[in-house]
């Protein structure tokens, strides 16, 4: 019943910004690493963010100093505010509970397309 559901995705122009949500059901929220994955077209799908339970935060080096990464645990929901966007950002993001190494559930994804 784990549930994951993305949202906020659209089009913007470069160095605009978008804000995404992941509202989370079906388990206990608080205690989980969740994280935000992005896939472009022909691409692997690679992580972009990860905030811990204690609310420490990693980057990938493509967004880091552009996107924050937070989490509200009250409304088991994690946030991606992404600033700066660049056309490269363009890809489906996806939310992801992780369950350790490799492992967990994810959301469906939200487009996230960045063109003048």
């Amino acid at each position: 019943q784990v549930q994951l559901v993305e949202s906020g995705g659209g089009l913007v122009q470069p160095g605009g910004s978008l804000r995404l949500s992941c509202a989370a059901s079906g388990f206990m929220f608080r205690i989980y690493t969740m994280g935000w994955y992005r896939q472009a077209p022909g691409k692997q799908r690679d992580m972009v963010a990860h905030i811990f339970s204690d609310g420490r935060t990693t980057y990938s080096d493509s967004v880091k100093g552009r996107f924050t990464i937070s989490r509200d645990n009250a409304k088991n929901t994690i946030y991606l505010q992404m600033n700066s966007l660049k056309p490269e950002d363009t890809a489906v993001y996806y939310c992801k509970r992780h369950d350790g190494g490799e492992y967990g559930y994810w959301g469906q994804g939200t487009q996230v397309t960045v063109s003048s």
